[in-house]
Parts: C-alpha cells; sequence; structure tokens
C-alpha cells in the first residue's frame, strides 16, 4: 500500500507480539488499562472500564498475524469475562463489544463474539433518546460522575459501527436508523463548521436543542482535544464503510480528517490537544495518533480520488512510521524495558492519569494499522 516504509514494520509487529504474548501469560488480575513505560506493568480494570475490548481485539490481531491459535483461544477466553457488560448502561460499549467482538466474529468468524455484539447492539439501540436523537451516555456511562444526564460526547460515537455492524449481520433496519441518527445528532453537537471537534455537549433534554459545547477533558473548554477529533475521524470513516449512501458521513469523514492533516506536527505525531501552547515540555499523544493514522487508512479505501487516497495513506505511514521509530520500545534494549510498548500516550492530563504511558488502545490502533501496511490484516476492520 503506497510508497515502501523506511521503518521495518514487520519487526514491530513481532516485538508487539511477543509483548501480547507475555503479558497474556503474565497473571493480570484484569484488563489491561494503562501501563508503565519503565516496567512494562499495567494497571487493570476488573470489568473492562470502556477499555477492555482493546485487549481482545489486540489478541484477535496477534492470532491473525501469527496463525497461533494461542491467541485465538486467549480472545474468546477475554472476551467471556465482558459477558457481564452487554447491558451496562453506558454508551461506551460500543468500544467494548465493537473491538472485542465485531473484531473476532469477522476475523476468525467467533459465534459467541458474533452473538455477543449483537446483542449489545440491541441492548443500546433501546436505549435511544427520540426526542434528543441521540443514544444517551448511560448511567454507569464512564464519564458520567463528570457530566450529566443531558449530556453527549463524540467518544459515544463509536456506539454507531457497532449497531451499522449489527444490522447487517441481522437484517434489522432500525438497529441502523438509530446508529445514523445517533451519528448525525452527534455531528449536531460536536463537529464545528470547520470540521474541528469538540468533545462534549449539554442539550435540553426537552427538545435536544444544543446548550453548550465543552472539551472536559483538554486544554481548555473550547480546545480541540487530540483524541476527540481522532474519534470523530474514526467513529464517521467507519459509519461511512457501512452505509456508502449516507453521503453525509463519508463528508464528516473527509472534512474531520483533513482537520486534523491541516493541523497536526510535521512528523506526523500529535500533541495532546491541539490548541495547547507548543513547548519543549508539551506532551505529545500517540494513542490519539495511532487512532487517527487507523482511520486514515480506512477511510483511504473509501474515497473515490486517486489524490485523496493517496494524501490519507501517505499521512497515515507517516505517523505509523514515527510512532514505531520514535515511540516503540525496541528488541534487545539494554535497559530493562520490554520491547513492543507504545510510550508516550497520554490519557488524562486533568487528573494527571497515565500521561506518559503505554495506552491499550495506541496498542490496538498501531498494531491495526500496522497489519494494514504490511498486508497481515486481510479484513477491512
Amino acid at each position: 500500500m503506497g510508497a515502501p516504509s523506511t521503518v521495518d514494520l514487520e519487526l514491530a509487529i513481532d516485538a508487539m507480539l511477543a509483548r501480547v504474548r507475555n503479558v497474556a501469560n503474565s497473571g493480570l488480575d484484569g484488563f489491561p488499562h494503562h501501563g508503565d513505560t519503565r516496567t512494562g506493568r499495567w494497571t487493570t480494570t476488573p470489568n473492562g472500564f470502556w477499555t477492555g475490548g482493546f485487549w481482545v481485539g489486540e489478541l484477535w490481531l496477534a492470532a491473525a498475524y501469527s496463525s497461533d491459535h494461542w491467541f485465538g483461544a486467549k480472545a474468546e477466553e477475554w472476551l467471556a469475562k465482558l459477558d457481564g457488560r452487554v447491558h451496562s448502561d453506558t454508551v461506551f460499549r460500543g468500544f467494548l463489544f465493537y473491538y472485542s467482538a465485531v473484531t473476532g466474529a469477522e476475523l476468525f468468524g467467533s459465534d459467541r463474539a458474533r452473538e455477543l455484539a449483537i446483542d449489545c447492539a440491541q441492548s443500546l439501540a433501546a436505549t435511544f433518546d427520540e426526542t434528543a436523537r441521540i443514544l444517551p451516555l448511560g448511567s454507569t456511562a464512564e464519564e458520567a460522575h463528570t457530566v450529566g444526564a443531558s449530556e453527549a460526547n463524540v467518544d459515544g460515537l463509536t456506539a454507531s459501527p457497532l449497531l451499522l455492524w449489527a444490522s447487517r449481520e441481522t437484517g434489522d433496519d432500525e438497529l441502523a436508523r438509530v446508529a445514523i441518527e445517533h451519528a448525525y445528532r452527534t455531528a449536531d453537537y460536536c463537529v464545528l463548521a470547520d470540521a474541528s471537534v469538540i468533545q462534549s455537549a449539554s442539550f435540553d433534554p426537552n427538545n435536544g436543542n444544543l446548550i453548550r459545547r465543552y472539551t472536559h477533558k483538554g486544554y481548555a473548554d473550547d480546545s480541540v482535544w487530540t483524541r476527540a477529533q481522532a474519534w470523530a475521524m474514526l467513529g464517521y470513516t467507519l459509519c461511512a464503510g457501512f452505509r456508502s449512501d449516507e453521503k453525509r458521513l463519508l463528508d464528516l469523514a473527509e472534512r474531520t480528517t483533513d482537520w486534523w492533516l491541516d493541523h497536526v506536527p510535521s512528523d506526523g505525531v500529535a500533541y495532546w490537544d491541539f490548541s495547547a501552547p507548543v513547548t519543549p515540555q508539551t506532551m505529545r499523544d500517540t494513542s490519539g495518533t495511532a487512532i487517527a493514522a487507523a482511520a486514515m487508512l480506512k477511510l483511504a479505501r473509501l474515497v473515490d480520488d486517486e489524490q485523496k487516497r493517496k494524501r490519507y495513506e501517505n499521512a497515515a505511514r507517516l505517523s505509523v512510521d514515527a510512532l514505531v521509530s520514535d515511540y516503540l520500545t525496541p528488541a534487545g534494549s539494554t535497559d530493562g524495558v520490554p520491547a513492543g510498548i507504545l510510550t508516550k500516550g497520554c490519557f488524562d492530563p486533568k487528573s494527571g492519569t497515565a500521561i506518559d504511558s503505554e495506552l491499550i488502545w495506541g496498542d490496538y490502533f498501531l498494531l491495526e494499522s500496522l497489519g494494514v501496511l504490511t498486508g497481515r490484516l486481510k479484513t477491512l476492520i
């Protein structure tokens, strides 16, 4: 795909697969969430929080890249631990079950993965707010402690691809209707006219009208938090891949991506917030960059214009090359740091949580992108 990379992407995959194997064998007491980049030790969550699906997804990818059934068995084992989350009252189930269940169903035809993904999609659709025309965050959403019931954020967009996949699998048009309405309402709330993305919004529960926009995890209320922009890019690209007839979805995917490319640093690795003043101390966010790279590789397959396709492919490759060469711990290191760790993930500077860490979703999206660029990932997820 595109020009050959000057970075050894196959070696990077091997390092990351070794990391996945070692972590899976380490006696984890929960789902990996964020890791210490000096020791390789993970902080875990007992029920997967909003991030556990990425660990299961990594195991599925490892199985696909290596043809090692051991990884697939581990993926099924960890997937089963998410059974109790199917009906959790949180829109972020989209993260949990798209990457743990849809990935397993698509790559390996896992019956249990397919069942869980469809069950979760149907459960999510049942929460749809017909007045506001959006899937609510939910009473147990991972942001419920910081935002109210009449709030939305772009992170919740990931529910739409899950519902669209389930609609395709079952023929249930109602799932698709909810998914598309949710995607468009999220854009109304969070995507500005210039295609920059504000993370969150408050709305009037009586009519769904927008009250205010704000970024609760970023540099300022009106700042463009890097992961907000990246989640929008990915979410609308995934939706457009399922529904080519909904032209607005592809338009949103292209415009949010073009905004990213017009503002990302020349090395292709984003700072943690596009609005943060850039100093030598300003933190990068490799996880947001990995999300964006994965989104651009998918978007390149959807656009008809050859110039756009090359722009998205080349930009994704630049970011992936930089992540591998500058931020992925190397094999054969003499400092005791395990190989295959994506460093400089910036989770939540507002609370000071994991601001210079390995982040499980960053690992997942880098590994997925590496599979696309090397041809090891044959199925578009």
